[in-house]
């Protein structure tokens, strides 16, 4: 500390002595950050504690979350001014605060978006937008079945959902890389990681027809053995897959960007509102550096199946 400064008072509001956890709201907020962001453990830390005061800050006012006004939570920053936090501490909070806030409102916690009302934190996109379960099914019925492709439009859609894939994994899928026979499917992440994932019985269905009915009469000779095809039978990119998905968004009328990592980000999330171990969904993300075979070692495969078909709105 520079001689001479004065050191900054711990902020400590007098509920934040008989909070034995954070509530059920921060704590679904900071499984989002932990299974969909991947920030690391001292920047969830750093969340846990913002948050953990501004509950404490609720309970010693008497508020609850249904009745938050963006007047409660500029209380809230001037109390911790009032305690003797630095500016800069004030700024880490209120950009904690907005991220959370923006989540309950998604999540039709807050009937008022009282993020949009505060200057927009760039850290915002880390949490992509997410749809219910019941916008879920309607986009993935969305392709008009008039239209030839819409066999493989369904199965895009269907693999997206419900194995939480990126789109460039899907679109680099091969054929080969399916097992539909006993649900699962193996793909390359990020670092050119493999890993395994299982695929329920919509998914399976979409892409069986696909395979049958489709892309027969798309693949070009030689067959280079890519799974999604365009109509000319070249490999379906990942720029063309996020169109197809936002012109289906579009022809719902479904607000907000919706993109292929809305899907991946439905997946995480439906899975956790299921009740999902955490430590199931990393792995079935991508996000914990494991290759096939560690996989089986951390969480057989069988088990992997059950809770994606225990779990998942659509197995």
């Amino acid at each position: 500390m520079r001689r001479g400064a004065s050191p900054e008072r711990r902020t400590e509001f007098p509920s934040a002595r008989r909070t034995a956890g954070p509530s059920a709201e921060v704590a679904a907020f900071l499984d989002v950050l932990v299974v969909e962001c991947g920030l690391a453990p001292n920047t969830i830390a750093a969340y846990r504690r913002d948050l953990g005061e501004f509950d404490a800050f609720l309970a010693d006012a008497g508020l609850a979350l249904e009745t938050l006004a963006a007047s409660h939570v500029l209380q809230f920053l001037m109390a911790l001014r009032r305690r003797g936090l630095a500016i800069s501490s004030v700024a880490r909070h209120l950009s904690s605060l907005k991220m959370f806030l923006r989540f309950l409102y998604e999540r039709r916690k807050l009937s008022a978006d009282l993020a949009g009302l505060l200057d927009s934190p760039k850290k915002w996109s880390l949490l992509p937008d997410t749809l219910r379960i019941v916008q879920v099914d309607a986009l993935l019925a969305a392709p008009d079945e008039q239209d030839p492709m819409c066999l493989r439009d369904r199965a895009m859609l269907e693999l997206l959902y419900a194995t939480g894939l990126r789109v460039s994994e899907v679109t680099a899928l091969k054929v080969g890389d399916l097992n539909l026979e006993v649900g699962f499917l193996r793909c390359l992440g990020k670092g050119r990681r493999e890993r395994v994932v299982p695929v329920g019985r919509s998914a399976i269905q979409a892409t069986s027809e696909y395979l049958q009915r489709c892309r027969p009469a798309l693949a070009r000779q030689p067959d280079e053995g890519w799974l999604l095809l365009t109509r000319t039978g070249r490999a379906l990119d990942r720029t063309n897959a996020w169109r197809l998905v936002r012109r289906y968004a579009q022809r719902l009328g479904l607000a907000g960007k919706v993109s292929p990592h809305t899907l991946r980000h439905c997946f995480a999330t439906h899975l956790l509102q299921g009740g999902a171990d955490l430590r199931v969904i990393q792995e079935l993300l991508g996000h914990v550096d494991v290759a096939t075979t560690q996989i089986y070692t951390h969480v057989d495969a069988s088990r992997l199946k059950a809770i994606h078909r225990r779990y998942h709105p659509r197995p």
